[in-house]
């Protein structure tokens, strides 16, 4: 018996002008038939900000299927399915803004720890919206500021991009927020323990997947067991094996979010030695078990393995 063959999708891909994060598609071309001759679904490798000026039709994100029309815009995470249709024998009109969001906020942390902007970069890639402007004006103000920027090019607007880029993602991280476990975490470590909890910190990230001991974080950081486990838990707000823990589990949800690899197989790629050990870290940590996380809608990019994906380069 033959296997059923997999509904097409189209890989849209696009490269950033040399230097900058954000790509701005304006102007006549994007006043068209949206949808005219295609019949699937596509997806890009950036953040997809459009705003739309005119027009009605049909906008498909992943499993929902909406109305959209004038004064309203949209922002699609990067790999989420999606399409426009204008109704037929109708026109639209769309300007759009493709965003490196991982660059513009890491170039422009602040100081922040990473795991706080990984966290902002999460929320963002969480889910797809068409909105009224009515409804967000301080944001759709924004993405018409920012159209405009890239369409005068004066003067250092670049760097005038850049700044509003980023109050603009700091704004859609607000409006998406996710119901998952917060984790306090040290903004800045001060003082004689910085090097050697960094040194641990630095340890841990490279060798999580192994059988890490307690012991051997307090020798590389020069330190006996005892005072390392008391510095590491009074700058951390955790325990050390605790910190262990959750770093596996958060690399664990990048490869259920990203791949269809089996759950114990991702368990014994993190560093866990029994699938039972993973799943009560993990369900302590992000509130369910791996299964059913996976299946949550923000989960979308597991939705591509269902599809033949063809790729092509951006309009």
């Amino acid at each position: 018996m033959s296997k059923r063959k997999k509904p097409k999708m189209e890989f849209r891909y696009y490269k950033m002008p040399e230097g900058s994060p954000i790509l701005a598609l304006l102007g006549e071309k994007w006043m068209q038939a949206y949808g005219r001759d295609v019949d699937y679904l596509h997806f890009h490798n950036f953040l997809e900000i459009g705003y739309c000026y005119g027009g009605v039709g049909n906008m498909v994100l992943g499993e929902q299927n909406l109305r959209f029309k004038a004064d309203q815009f949209t922002v699609i995470p990067k790999n989420y399915p999606h399409t426009t249709n204008s109704d037929p024998g109708t026109f639209s009109q769309w300007e759009y803004l493709f965003v490196d969001v991982e660059g513009i906020l890491r170039e422009h942390n602040g100081g922040g720890t990473p795991m706080r902007t990984e966290r902002m970069i999460q929320r963002i890639n969480s889910r797809a919206a068409l909105v009224n402007v009515k409804e967000s004006p301080e944001i759709a103000g924004m993405i018409r500021q920012l159209l405009e920027i890239m369409r005068e090019t004066k003067e250092y607007y670049l760097e005038e991009a850049k700044g509003i880029l980023t109050a603009l993602l700091i704004n859609i991280a607000r409006e998406n927020h996710i119901e998952e476990p917060e984790f306090e975490e040290t903004e800045e470590l001060e003082g004689n323990v910085t090097i050697p909890i960094s040194r641990a910190l630095d340890y841990i990230t490279l060798h999580y997947m192994e059988p890490l001991k307690v012991g051997e974080l307090a020798d590389w950081s020069h330190m006996s067991e005892t005072h390392f486990r008391r510095t590491f838990s009074a700058y951390m707000k955790m325990s050390p094996r605790e910190y262990i823990n959750l770093v596996r589990v958060r690399t664990a949800c990048e490869y259920l979010k990203k791949t269809d690899m089996p759950v114990s197989d991702i368990a014994h790629k993190c560093g866990f030695t029994t699938l039972s050990t993973f799943n009560r870290n993990f369900k302590q940590f992000m509130g369910s078990a791996p299964y059913e996380w996976r299946k949550r809608p923000e989960n979308f990019e597991q939705q591509l393995f269902k599809f033949q994906i063809h790729s092509e380069a951006g309009w």
